[in-house]
């Protein structure tokens, strides 16, 4: 993938990610495994909304070679709407505290509400992943106070509406200074630039075009400083372009992740493991991302 223009010709390497006592190393891209303890995602609700059921998941995930979990209580997909935060805390905490304890990797919590935020770290995690970027008030002192780590997405609306008319003079100027701004509030608030990464939010107030031209500037925002984390997983940017439907878009969101690894991202979120660890590690030891030339 060629490099977009203001790289300088190279994909920077990623530092690690600090995740209270762990170190995300990422030297090589590694794989975040969803788990979604949700009736309605738009892929796999209503899986593992048991407790038993979702640590198994989990379980088979770092056994397949998930180096962090992504833990969910609350769907973000288009149209979704918002969930109570007792509601939320019903769902995510105990999964948290439980993989917290028994897992070898971090536990990250996907939540935009200081107040899940708060719990779910005192539970056990070490990691906030917020598709509003730590935008809510109380947000960025949630996690200030502890040494976990944030991942800061950018979204255009909510997701209630955020897919009805997106628009965007240059979405990649706009994404990346969006996400330039919200790290320095994180550093501004006392979060290290070390325990920083960011997401360019494919699929969250963006159409098919906007989402390929965001993952042709891959590189760019990766040039920024931070280390990249990408959702691709059988997203409906994988069913425009495949035409399949959310369950059988394995191959593509494979793709997708080999491509998002050459462009400079670090990080993947995947439903589907095992087959994102081994695309990538195939990927990595290609050089992927190691050399692009501009």
């Amino acid at each position: 993938m060629p490099a977009a223009a203001g790289t300088g010709g190279q994909v920077p390497a990623a530092a690690g990610l600090t995740c209270a006592c762990h170190r995300l190393e990422l030297s090589a891209p590694v794989v975040m495994g969803v788990l979604n303890v949700t009736p309605d995602s738009f892929s796999d609700g209503g899986h593992y909304v048991e407790l038993p059921r979702a640590l198994e998941r989990a379980r088979v995930m770092v056994e397949e070679g998930a180096a962090i979990i992504d833990v969910g209580g609350e769907s973000t997909r288009p149209g979704a709407e918002p969930v109570a935060a007792d509601e939320e805390l019903r769902r995510v905490i105990p999964v948290v505290e439980r993989l917290a304890a028994e897992l070898p990797v971090p536990v990250s919590v996907d939540t935009s509400k200081p107040k899940v935020m708060r719990a779910a770290l005192g539970a056990g995690a070490a990691m906030v992943n917020d598709v509003a970027a730590l935008a809510a008030a109380g947000a960025l002192e949630a996690v200030a106070q502890t040494q976990a780590a944030v991942c800061l997405m950018h979204m255009q609306g909510e997701p209630r509406t955020m897919q009805r008319a997106p628009h965007y003079g240059d979405v990649v100027g706009e994404v990346r200074a969006y996400l330039r701004g919200r790290v320095e509030a994180c550093l501004a608030a006392g979060i290290g630039r070390d325990r920083i990464a960011v997401d360019p939010g494919f699929g969250f107030g963006k159409t098919l075009a906007h989402n390929l031209e965001l993952l042709r500037a891959l590189p760019a925002i990766a040039a920024d400083g931070s280390p990249v984390l990408v959702g691709l997983s059988r997203k409906s940017l994988v069913g425009q372009l495949t035409g399949r439907a959310s369950g059988d878009r394995l191959a593509g969101s494979v793709a997708l992740a080999v491509l998002a690894v050459m462009g400079g991202a670090r990080i993947v979120r995947a439903h589907d493991v095992g087959a994102t660890v081994d695309a990538l590690r195939v990927a990595a030891a290609a050089g992927a991302g190691r050399d692009v030339e501009a």
